[in-house]
Order: structure tokens, then C-alpha cells, then sequence
């Protein structure tokens, strides 16, 4: 609305209420216009797939990981694999998570490019390398993080040693469970007590729970350790304070060894759970 506009709506004395109704009337017109003009240009589609594009060309690595999807199921375009992993490998070389899972995929499966199992390892590698599943800040890369590894232990086991391990020594928890667990059941790696229950306490001191669980019942059964009830009782109590799916579990587990303590012992163990602290990772 202009200046002069405004200073329409202002009668004088000598305005008359028919000349004051006509600038009125007006301006309710203009209002209707405007409005069914903005309504208008929202209601009109947005080409979300041409804008996609434009980004994804510009060098987006978000939009390239998109239009892949597009082009591998078919999204608003024709489906064409080849296509889909041109614009996965963009996003992928910039470091895009799911696109270098997407590309180990591609190359070990031989989907719209050549099998190649090096590259596929290559891929998954980078993926699993990527980011913190501790991280509370970074939960989107957790399902990456999980794939990737899980793509590695099956395909190419030795590969995700590597990366395990190396995720392990960088402080990562879950990878010092997992890393635990190979040792524990001998899996991947020789079966070897005193090397789980290392990593286990790794992972456990950082507040894993499941960590936690699986170090008091190396406690419990002097496994990798000597057997301390005490010890035994203080990780299983912490295991079923923090978990939020086993607490019932790990709960039956406290009690276990609770039965076989004397009441000074428990009450030890009660304490050192009160006054336990996780500590910073590696």
C-alpha cells in the first residue's frame, strides 16, 4: 500500500461517506486480488525431481544421493541403475554415508556397474569409517554405520576386522563390543577370553550396557578375569540401570550373583555402582 493510498483512508471534514465507501470498496478489491494471487502461486506443483537435479549438478552431495534413489527405483524417472550409481558415486566421493553403502552394494552385487568385490570393500569401508554411532549429536549415521559393518562381516570378513579393530582402538564402544564379542565366541578372530574381556571393559566404562552385562558375567564365570561376585554384581546392576531393553534380563542376572554374595559383599557392590562414572572414550 502506498503513501497516497493510506492517506485516502483518512476522511476529512469535508469527505463525504459516499467518496470515503468507494475508497473502501477499493481497497477490499485490491486485498481479494492480492490474496487469490498468493494463493495462487501456492497452489502451484513444485517440480521437487528438476529442482533435485539442479542441485545435484551444482555439486549438492544430498541432491546426488536423492537423484540416485530416483534412478534406482524409479522415482519420477525412469529406472536406470547405471545412472543411479553415476550420481551415487558423486555423492559418495564427497562422503555422503548411505551412497558409499549403496556403491559397495552396487559393485559386490554387480548392480548397473561391473561386480568388483575390491571396490565393494573399498565402499563399505569408507562407510564404516565414517562418523560416531556413540555420538548423541550424530544419530544419523548410526543405520550406516550398522550396515556397513554388518555388509563387511559378511562378505569380507577379514576386512571388517580391520575396520573393527581400528574403530575399537579410536574409542568407538560399540565396535570395542562387537570386537569383544568376535573374541568371546571366537568368530573372525581365535577365541581368546582375556582379549574380549578387555575390550568388553572398554566399552563397559564408557556406559555401554551391554558392555556392562557381558563384563559381569566374565566376572561371574572367571572368564579372561579372575572371578569377583563383587565386581560381578556392581557391572550387572549398572547394565540394568542404563539398558532400555534388557533391564528384566540383566535385573535376573544382579540377582543371580547377588545369591551367592554375603551382604557385606552386596553392599560393596552397591556402592562402587553409586559412585561408577563412565569414562571418556578411548
Amino acid at each position: 500500500m502506498t503513501d497516497e493510498s493510506q492517506l485516502q483512508v483518512r476522511p476529512k471534514d469535508s469527505d463525504s461517506s459516499l467518496s470515503l465507501s468507494r475508497v473502501s470498496s477499493g481497497l477490499i478489491a485490491r486485498g481479494l486480488r492480492d490474496a487469490a494471487a498468493i494463493a495462487r502461486r501456492v497452489s502451484e506443483p513444485i517440480d521437487i525431481l528438476a529442482e533435485t537435479r539442479r542441485l545435484a549438478e551444482q555439486g549438492d552431495a544430498d541432491a546426488q544421493y536423492d537423484l540416485g534413489n530416483a534412478y534406482r527405483y524409479g522415482e519420477g524417472v525412469a529406472q536406470d541403475r547405471p545412472e543411479a550409481m553415476r550420481w551415487y558415486r558423486k555423492a559418495a566421493e564427497q562422503g555422503r554415508a548411505e551412497a558409499q553403502q549403496k556403491l559397495g552394494d552396487a559393485y559386490y552385487f554387480g548392480w548397473g556397474i561391473p561386480q568388483d568385490y575390491a571396490e565393494a570393500v573399498e565402499w563399505y569401508r569408507r562407510a564404516a569409517e565414517q562418523g560416531d554411532p556413540d555420538d548423541p549429536d550424530d544419530p544419523y549415521r548410526e543405520g550406516v554405520y550398522y550396515d556397513a559393518r554388518e555388509s563387511l562381516a559378511h562378505f569380507f570378513p577379514r576386512d571388517y576386522v580391520e575396520v573393527e579393530s581400528k574403530a575399537a582402538e579410536q574409542g568407538v564402544a560399540e565396535a570395542q563390543y562387537g570386537l569383544a564379542g568376535a573374541y568371546w565366541r571366537g568368530k573372525l578372530v581365535p577365541q581368546d577370553y582375556a582379549e574380549a574381556a578387555k575390550w568388553c571393559r572398554k566399552a563397559a566404562e564408557q556406559g555401554h550396557a551391554g558392555a556392562q552385562y557381558e563384563l559381569g558375567q566374565a566376572y561371574y564365570n572367571g572368564q579372561g578375569l579372575s572371578q569377583d561376585y563383587v565386581q560381578a554384581y556392581m557391572w550387572t546392576d549398572l547394565a540394568a540401570s542404563v539398558s532400555t531393553g534388557n533391564q528384566r534380563e540383566y535385573a535376573s542376572a544382579r540377582d543371580e550373583v547377588a545369591a551367592k554374595m554375603t551382604p557385606q559383599q552386596i553392599a560393596e557392590a552397591q556402592r562402587l555402582a553409586r559412585e561408577w562414572k563412565p569414562k571418556p572414550s578411548r
